[in-house]
């Protein structure tokens, strides 16, 4: 299944799942089945939403609608944790200066960081300096403590695509990435929730690849992450829980603006494109403050 919350034309909110087989339709889960809830975080977490929404897809009388009449929402609105990984790709550790690390660089976000497909990505008035960086994200479903590698992808309830943008100047004010990774509506987030039967197992394989103005920037495979999804929910939950509603976005390929010469930074009017095969296309247009 594909997910998706999302606002219709008249303001009501819903979530759909994408149509297989109609280029730009979708069937409205809420308007189909009104016991559905209008929340995926609430709805990952109820195996009874799960099943209703199963057979609301399999409805031959499923209420339809068309993306270009909605706005799409961010999938998990306010996760209790944005977990990220930085330098989980050898080549992108090498081109920031960095050896092969021997253990991630994690960091956190804030949910006010995030921006929804077709949103804008908001260039912030103390810098002209906004990177992208096409990243796979995986959604918890599940409580997870202590996991092995053999259990770990049972806590995940779907996968998207996040554009990880930086704001590269704030970045290196400190040892910590932290406050040039959580500008406000920096973090892309969407458009779907592709739940794991739809994928190969941990994601691993998938081409990524970001675009921006049409002109490729980002081209890898999620088969060369240093720490795959299962590896990278043991390490985690060596140290917290991960909780359902949380989101973990898995670290960039090389590609990314500050390492070329000359540096190449997103500006008002720009449009940056993410797409990870068998997942989607996520897309921002990039606005000032």
């Amino acid at each position: 299944m594909r997910l998706f919350g999302f606002k219709g034309l008249d303001g009501v909110e819903s979530v759909g799942a994408l149509s297989k087989d109609k280029l730009n339709s979708f069937i409205d889960l809420c308007a189909t089945d009104p016991l559905i809830s209008n929340n995926l975080q609430a709805i990952i977490q109820s195996q009874e939403q799960l099943d209703r929404i199963s057979a609301a897809i399999a409805n031959s009388k499923a209420i339809t609608g068309n993306l270009s009449n909605i706005t799409f929402k961010i999938p998990i609105e306010k996760p209790g944790k944005i977990v990220c990984l930085g330098l989980n790709y050898a080549d992108h550790a090498k081109e920031g200066g960095n050896a092969r690390p021997e253990y991630p660089s994690f960091f956190m976000r804030g949910s006010s960081s995030l921006t929804a497909h077709l949103s804008p990505i908001v260039r912030p008035k103390v810098s002209d300096k906004l990177d992208y960086e096409a990243e796979l994200a995986f959604i918890v479903g599940k409580q997870a403590r202590h996991l092995t590698l053999e259990n770990a992808l049972d806590c995940v309830a779907g996968y998207s695509i996040f554009n990880d943008g930086s704001i590269r100047d704030y970045q290196r004010k400190t040892t910590q990435w932290t406050i040039g990774k959580n500008f406000d509506q920096t973090g892309a987030f969407g458009p779907y929730l592709v739940t794991p039967d739809e994928l190969p197992s941990g994601c691993h394989g998938l081409n990524i690849q970001s675009r921006l103005n049409g002109q490729v920037m980002q081209n890898a495979n999620t088969k060369d992450f240093l720490w795959g999804v299962a590896e990278t929910i043991v390490l985690i939950t060596e140290c917290m829980t991960l909780e359902p509603g949380d989101v973990v976005i898995t670290g960039t390929p090389a590609g990314v603006g500050y390492a070329r010469t000359p540096p190449v930074f997103m500006k008002p009017g720009d449009i940056c494109e993410i797409e990870i095969e068998s997942i989607g296309i996520l897309q921002n247009t990039i606005k000032d403050e």
